[in-house]
């Protein structure tokens, strides 16, 4: 039986990450978020800004990790994974800054189903910006209403994370999954 794929997801700067590396110090697998690598690698490329610059290049090659990590995690042999942010993230964001995408987006938040989605609303006292983060803090609350969006598109149920300290928020996504 494939293991729960859950995912994490919100807005930038909203503790995702911060939840992820705490899950996985309790003995969770979990998969991080990719676009920092995505990034990262472009710099060294020579493309300082690869988001900025060829959205639709970026959100491909999030696609392509996106994709690789669900179908990993199907294959794990655990009850469940969390991924730092899921597949519908990609089109949240293209539609945020406007941009068009190809079809096969959508088809592959369609096609890929999540077992559970965690959401992490805009949180103005931990939001911090740095060099790969680029968006400021209203950015993140209109950012946060498409995810929202995009994702109840998709038929989800979404899990409103309430504002608490780290690891009373991960107590809390576990308290709901009865892990």
């Amino acid at each position: 039986m494939s293991p729960k794929k859950i995912v994490i997801t919100g807005g930038p700067g909203t503790g995702k990450s911060s939840i992820i590396n705490h899950l996985k110090s309790r003995g969770f697998l979990c998969y991080d978020e990719i676009s920092r690598e995505v990034t990262l690698q472009a710099r060294k490329d020579g493309i300082e800004q690869l988001f900025l610059t060829e959205p639709l290049l970026f959100s491909e090659k999030l696609l392509e990790g996106r994709m690789q990590q669900y179908n990993d995690a199907s294959k794990e042999n655990v009850n469940a994974v969390f991924l730092d942010r899921g597949i519908p993230d990609i089109l949240a964001y293209m539609d945020y800054i406007g941009d068009d995408y190809p079809q096969y987006f959508e088809d592959s938040s369609q096609n890929n189903n999540y077992d559970h989605v965690f959401v992490l609303a805009p949180w103005q006292e931990i939001f911090t910006s740095d060099s790969e983060r680029y968006e400021n803090f209203e950015q993140a609350i209109e950012i946060h209403h498409h995810l929202l969006k995009t994702y109840m598109k998709f038929g989800y149920q979404l899990i409103d994370v309430p504002f608490e300290t780290i690891e009373k928020r991960t107590d809390f996504i576990l308290e709901v999954l009865n892990l």
